[in-house]
This record gives C-alpha cells, sequence and structure tokens, in this order.
C-alpha cells in the first residue's frame, strides 16, 4: 500500500464526502442530485469522489457477507427476513447512480483528453461493484442502465454476462495501465500512482472471478493458473489494494466505520461474532496470571477484537449478570451442542449467530473492534470501557484484495485437485502472510509486549506456537476443507465478500456455528433485491425468496446446503 500525504486526503474526504451518497433511498437509475453533474466535469473532481464512495461501499457490503459467514455478527433467527430489501436501497443507490454514473461521465472526459489512467482506475472499481451486485443479487441491470429519462425501466442482464462484462473491464484497465497518459490522477487513494500495482490488482480481481465460476466454467481454472504462472498479481502485502481512513471526527468523519460503530459516547454499538472469537481463541482462557501460562489463541484475536472487561457474566464458572448478559443464566439449546453459547470466557463477549434479542446495558462491557482493521484499541489485557478517541482513533483500513487472499485461492484449487501436500503449503503462506500484515499493522503498547515476553516467551514464540497448532490440526484433519476454510475466514476479517462466496462455492466449513434458531429457513444464497429497484423497476419482479441461487453456484438447493445452516 503506497502512502498517501495525510492533509491532503483530508482534504479530498471533505469535499468526497458530500458525494458518496450511501444512504440516499432514491433508486431509478437516473440523476443523482448528490452526483457530480457534467458542468462540474474535473475528471479528478469524479475519480475522488468515485474512489470515495467505493470505499464505503466496499465496507458496507463486506460487512454484510462476513455476517453471514460468521466472520461478524447477524442478527436474524429467520434468512427470509433477515435483511429487508430496503435496507439495500442505499448501497444500490451508491453503486448506480453515484459511483457507475460518475464512471460513465469520467470516461466520457478521459476519452477526450487521453487519460487512460483515470480510466483504468474507474474500470477496476467498476468491475469489483459489477461482480459483487451479481453475487449478492444475481441478474443486475447493465446493458441498459445509465440511461437516464430515456429508459427508466432497464432490464436485468444474465448474472454470466455481466461477470463477462466486468473481466472486459479489467482487461481494458490493464491495458490502460499499461500505456502512457496524456494527465495523471492528482490523488490515487490506493496506490498512489503506481500503475504496475494497479495492474496486479486488476489480475488478482480477474483470479477472484475466475474462482468463483470455476463450478460452471470449464476454462476457470486455467486462466486462474496462467495468472498464478505469470507472477503478476498481488502476492507480497506490500501490494495489497486497502482503503486508508483517518482519524478526523466532524467535519467530515474520516474515521473507520468499523470504529464509529464501537467507540462512541454510550460504548460498543456492534456486537462481535462469538463464533469467530471463539474459534480464534483456541481454547485460550485470556488470562495472563498464570505462571508459566500457555498462549494457545490466534495472536491476531488480540488485534481483531479489544475486550472492555474480563470476566463474562455467567460464561465458565463467572458470576452472571441478567441485566447485561441473560443468557448467562441460560442453558443453550440442544441444537448448540458442541458450539459455543451466549458468550467466550475472559471478556470475549459478543452475540451467537441470529441472536435478534433486545439490547441490554452492555456498552461499555462488550467485546470491541480491535485495532485491525478498524484502527481501534489493541487488547493488551488492560480492559476498561472504550469511548470515542480511544485506541488508533479510526486510522484503520478496508481491505479489498489481499496477498493472504490469494494463496488461500490457490489453496482451494490445489486442494480441490487432490493435492493436499500443495494445499497445506499455499494455506500457510496465506496464513503467515494475514499475520504479518495484522501484527505489523500498529505498533504493540508496552504492556501488550511486556506481558507476551514475561508470560508467554515473547509473541515471535506466540506465533510459532500457534503455527504447530495449524500444522498438527490439518495433519489430523479428515477434511481437510474445513481447515483450510476457517483459517481463510480468519484472514477475511474486515471484508467477508470472499467468504461468503467460498461458504457458497464450496459449502465449507462445516464447522460453523449454526443460526440459533433451530429451524432459521433455507440459507441465504442471493438477497432480496433492493425495495426501490423492485418496486420501481416495471422489468424486475422481487424474488419469492432467499434461496435464489446466483449463475455460479451449482450446487444443492437450500435448506440442506450448506450444512452448517
Amino acid at each position: 500500500m503506497r502512502k498517501i500525504n495525510n492533509l491532503i486526503k483530508m482534504l479530498v474526504l471533505c469535499g468526497g464526502l458530500f458525494f458518496a451518497s450511501c444512504e440516499t433511498t432514491e433508486l431509478d437509475l437516473t440523476v443523482n442530485p448528490n452526483a457530480l453533474s457534467p458542468a462540474q466535469a474535473d475528471p479528478d473532481f469524479y475519480l475522488n469522489a468515485i474512489q470515495i464512495s467505493f470505499a464505503y461501499l466496499t465496507e458496507n457490503n463486506g460487512r454484510t457477507a462476513g455476517q453471514l459467514a460468521r466472520v461478524d455478527y447477524m442478527s436474524g433467527r429467520d434468512y427470509q427476513n433477515a435483511y429487508s430489501p430496503a435496507g439495500f436501497d442505499g448501497r444500490w443507490s451508491s453503486a448506480y447512480q453515484t459511483i457507475m454514473l460518475d464512471i460513465v461521465e469520467l470516461n466520457k472526459i478521459a476519452d477526450e483528453t487521453g487519460l487512460t489512467h483515470h480510466k483504468g482506475m474507474g474500470q477496476v472499481m467498476q468491475a469489483h461493484i459489477l461482480m459483487t451486485l451479481v453475487d449478492f443479487f444475481g441478474d443486475i441491470p447493465y446493458t441498459e442502465a445509465f440511461q437516464g429519462a430515456g429508459n427508466l425501466n432497464p432490464v436485468a442482464d444474465s448474472g454470466a454476462s455481466v461477470y463477462a462484462v466486468a473481466i472486459g473491464l479489467l482487461d481494458s484497465a490493464i491495458a490502460n495501465f499499461n500505456g502512457d497518459a496524456l494527465g495523471e490522477p492528482a490523488l490515487d487513494m490506493y496506490y498512489g500512482g503506481d500503475w504496475a500495482a494497479w495492474t496486479k490488482a486488476a489480475n488478482t480481481m480477474k483470479m477472484k472471478a475466475y474462482m468463483t465460476t470455476r463450478l460452471v466454467d470449464g476454462s476457470a481454472v486455467a486462466k486462474f493458473n496462467a495468472i498464478v504462472a505469470s507472477g503478476n498479481y498481488i502476492s507480497s502485502n506490500a501490494d495489497d489494494m486497502q482503503f486508508q481512513w483517518g482519524t478526523n471526527a466532524v467535519q467530515p468523519d474520516s474515521r473507520h466505520p468499523r470504529y464509529r460503530a464501537s467507540y462512541t459516547s454510550t460504548g460498543g454499538g456492534r456486537y462481535m461474532s462469538n463464533s469467530l472469537m471463539d474459534y480464534m481463541r483456541g481454547g485460550f482462557d485470556g488470562g495472563y496470571d498464570i505462571g508459566g501460562g500457555v498462549f494457545t489463541a490466534d495472536p491476531r484475536i488480540m488485534f481483531y477484537f479489544h475486550r472492555q472487561t474480563n470476566p463474562t457474566p455467567g460464561i465458565d464458572g463467572a458470576t452472571p449478570d441478567e441485566e447485561v448478559l441473560e443468557c448467562g443464566l441460560q442453558n443453550p439449546p440442544a441444537h448448540y451442542a458442541g458450539y459455543i453459547f451466549c458468550g467466550n470466557p475472559q471478556g470475549w463477549w459478543g452475540r451467537d449467530h441470529g441472536n435478534d434479542n433486545g439490547i441490554p446495558p452492555d456498552g461499555f462491557l462488550r467485546t470491541l473492534a480491535g485495532v485491525y482493521p478498524a484502527g481501534g484499541k489493541l487488547d493488551d489485557w488492560s480492559y476498561g470501557g472504550q469511548q470515542d478517541g480511544d485506541g488508533f482513533g479510526g486510522n484503520g483500513i478496508t481491505p479489498i484484495m489481499l496477498a493472504s487472499w490469494t494463496d488461500f485461492m490457490i489453496a482451494e484449487l490445489e486442494l480441490v485437485g487432490g493435492n493436499e501436500p500443495a494445499s497445506k503449503a499455499a494455506m500457510f503462506r496465506g496464513i503467515e502472510k494475514s499475520m504479518n500484515k495484522v501484527i505489523s499493522f500498529k505498533t504493540p503498547t508496552d504492556r501488550f509486549t511486556g506481558i507476551m515476553d514475561f508470560y508467554f516467551g515473547g509473541l515471535t514464540a506466540v506465533i510459532n506456537g500457534f503455527y504447530d497448532r495449524i500444522d498438527e490440526e490439518w495433519d489430523d484433519a479428515t477434511d481437510k476443507m474445513n481447515v483450510l476454510g476457517m483459517q481463510y475466514f480468519v484472514a477475511q476479517y474486515g471484508n467477508g465478500l470472499d467468504a461468503y462466496n467460498f461458504y457458497r462455492r464450496t459449502g465449507y466449513p462445516t464447522t460453523l456455528q449454526p443460526n440459533i434458531e433451530p429451524n432459521p429457513g433455507g440459507f441465504i444464497r442471493s438477497f432480496f433485491y433492493p425495495a426501490n429497484h423492485a418496486n420501481t423497476n416495471q422489468n424486475i419482479s422481487q424474488k419469492d425468496g432467499v434461496t435464489d441461487q446466483v449463475f455460479w453456484d451449482t450446487n444443492p438447493g437450500s435448506p440442506g446446503f450448506p450444512v452448517a445452516n
């Protein structure tokens, strides 16, 4: 990730946020009053607005996808009603009326003035948006979109054809990056004008597309492997595609969205996933007041999450507190046998998958988003309620395409092909890249380092011990796709788009915590169309349910698949 001057970026954010209409409810694919008009046709204004809106859209979609994969917490015992159609209106509007409409106008200027690098950046972001929309909703408008009053009812193109468009955009972007431009962007918020890095990002998105469609495209695996053989993809953390958030709290608020939701004047506003914390905890009780203690957890847990209290009421023998954690007094439902229920010991306090209970006064008690990727507080066993400004003030990132994720894609193909040693090697490359990225994200506190050194032999020893544990877990596993899947999901924390796709594509991990409702209905294979899109477009009919499968998902229907429903 190339560093951008924070002052310049903040000024751009101040202007750009006016264009990021992430919550607008208008949706007829015509002109967005919050978007730039042709009269304001400065290509850098367009590009800055596109970059910022793209980051918000990716962050929001990545969190929703992560909820279904248990990377994040999902509230909703009934999959059919877990996400309302109206809840997607703002994102649909942002995708069509703000970002892609701005890209249409940017392309007109770029074609006239030779700004091929501007255009290439827009093409990469548009390709990512189009694939995500298909992954979420299935068939979507493209060919007849962006015609304004000329067509208020665009028909939906097939998901397969939109994917083909996206891959074509990425090919065009690569050609644009490899050529000379007559002018350069004033501000590239992702790579600082490194067009070789942008080319790697475009190729990596093509790898993602080929991986996603491998069940329906007999040539996808060969195309994927050809990019791997070229070496021209994101294979190093230095080339990760990510958006850097700031620390400004007002006018505009440039902090990481996860930070804003966790560090408020009234405490935490979101719950963390009990399922993910349980897996990462690996039996570690979180304490350090035991001579010769052994740290059995994934070290990344201390960076992903911050505990505000210890212990967790009613969990593992701790005194219950019905006011703040009622389920600590309850027995788990029968179908939760063998799964974490209610909360994890020693303050790892989140919520179970599907829990839609009311919100008790636990804002300064529940676990918060940590230092990675949200720019919150590192868990250094200091506890205590957190609020605005604590930790790193929201100076986090939204990961978009990471080197670790490409290794997990490679590992998946190797395992599907029957080459377990190669799959294991690729998986460990992904784990190590993820680990290195997370633990070096922000400088650990002296307290964290001191405790690691005094009680556990130092962070390096802890990491090596973790690698040994996963090595043993892999060797002992009868179904190694479960191990691969869980480690992929851990590395996906911060953007669960590929975790959701992996889960629908493979059906793994089968070990995920089930919905707390014994009969939640069929799993969400695609979402309802946004309400305004379905209600105002005469050529679109709302779906009957959420079990409609996108074109690349040829697995058995739901319920029944995936098995960890």
